[in-house]
């Protein structure tokens, strides 16, 4: 099966995107990478997943009851760039589990693109996508 395409840019010392692209070209996201993990906030995870920002909310709010992962941890508010705004980032996770409560073809996908970077990174300390 064909991995979802990565590409990746340095934002500062602690954080960078990689961009996230699903199969069939619909679903593009940019994966904020900072503090060793990656952080969508819930309207990327919504379009990640196919589904509501409400639908997603829910689930991230069970996920912190049932004690899934512990809340503090799992979310960071930062500020968007060139921006006043605060946001709440999710992170990977948090978008894990949600894919687990959440079932949807895009879901599966990032689930198994994120699982290979992971397997890939670990024993080198680094992934490369020789697709760009």
């Amino acid at each position: 099966m064909k991995q979802p395409k990565a590409k990746s840019k340095e934002l500062s010392n602690s954080a960078h995107i990689i961009i996230y692209l699903s199969n069939d070209g619909k679903t593009k996201i940019d994966v904020c990478m900072k503090s060793e993990t990656m952080w969508l906030t819930q309207a990327q995870i919504a379009e990640l997943f196919e589904r509501d920002i409400s639908v997603i909310s829910r689930h991230i709010k069970n996920i912190f009851t049932e004690q899934e992962l512990h809340q503090k941890s799992n979310l960071q508010i930062m500020q968007i760039p060139f921006s006043d705004k605060l946001v709440t980032f999710y992170s990977l996770d948090v978008i894990i589990a949600i894919g687990y409560w959440v079932k949807s073809p895009h879901g599966t996908q990032f689930r198994q693109w994120a699982t290979s970077i992971l397997h890939e990174y670990m024993p080198k300390g680094f992934s490369i996508n020789d697709d760009f």
